[in-house]
């Protein structure tokens, strides 16, 4: 009995460190997400050009490329595979475009990026921050794409009904644009970083190196 309580405060200590934040992932994240506000200042005027055109094709098609502006959460909890960490990063990429200079205001990017962050983790908060793969990388893109989604619908879209055809075109280019940018794309990204080596002393990229290793002995 003694034995058992002791193994199960093992599990319990290795649990809590291996969730624990440290200084290099606070420096990491940091990063990442001023590499992040870089992208989205950048992409504000690609949309601003490319959304008529689509949504000139079908109303409510342009929100399949919504994804650019939250991908950042999944990739965070890829790479730092840590409790919050998609919020740190998606709030400190909203601080950075807001910096350099946005359209948007500010009480709109903040509160979206909060959400943006808390509904891309939900799937890895899910399974405790132990899987990692790309079908929950695809799910994080579309748990993230439902919120903001709805959210568009409820506060910036209020004249659009759910089930009118702009609404259900919105939603579907939305999940779709959140499976494949947010989901798809992250992961992928994340592979490509961490093959770089610059993650190796993270467990991200610990993992991606032993996958290679396992794979060339064969």
């Amino acid at each position: 009995m003694i034995e058992h309580t002791q193994n199960q405060s093992n599990i319990t200590i290795r649990s809590g460190r291996r969730l624990r934040w440290t200084t290099a992932d606070i420096a990491v994240a940091a990063a990442l997400g001023i590499a992040a506000g870089v992208v989205f200042w950048g992409f504000n005027f690609a949309y601003s050009s490319i959304s008529p055109i689509l949504g000139g094709l079908l109303p409510g098609f342009a929100s399949i490329l919504h994804a650019v502006w939250y991908f950042s959460g999944t990739l965070a909890v890829l790479i730092l595979r840590k409790p919050g960490s998609a919020v740190f990063v998606n709030l400190v990429g909203c601080a950075a475009e807001m910096l350099i200079g946005s359209s948007f205001s500010f009480g709109f990017v903040f509160l979206s990026a909060a959400l943006q962050g808390l509904f891309a983790e939900l799937p890895f908060a899910l399974t405790r921050y132990r899987v990692f793969n790309l079908p929950i990388s695809i799910l994080s893109g579309v748990s993230t794409a439902v919120e903001y989604g709805v959210y568009l619908m409820l506060f910036r879209y209020q004249g659009v009904a759910f089930v009118s055809p702009r609404g259900i075109v919105h939603m579907v280019s939305e999940i779709i644009g959140g499976a494949l940018i947010a989901g798809v794309c992250s992961w992928y990204l994340y592979l490509a970083i961490a093959k770089t080596g610059v993650l190796d002393r993270f467990a991200s990229g610990r993992a991606v190196r032993t996958a290679a290793t396992a794979g060339t002995e064969r």
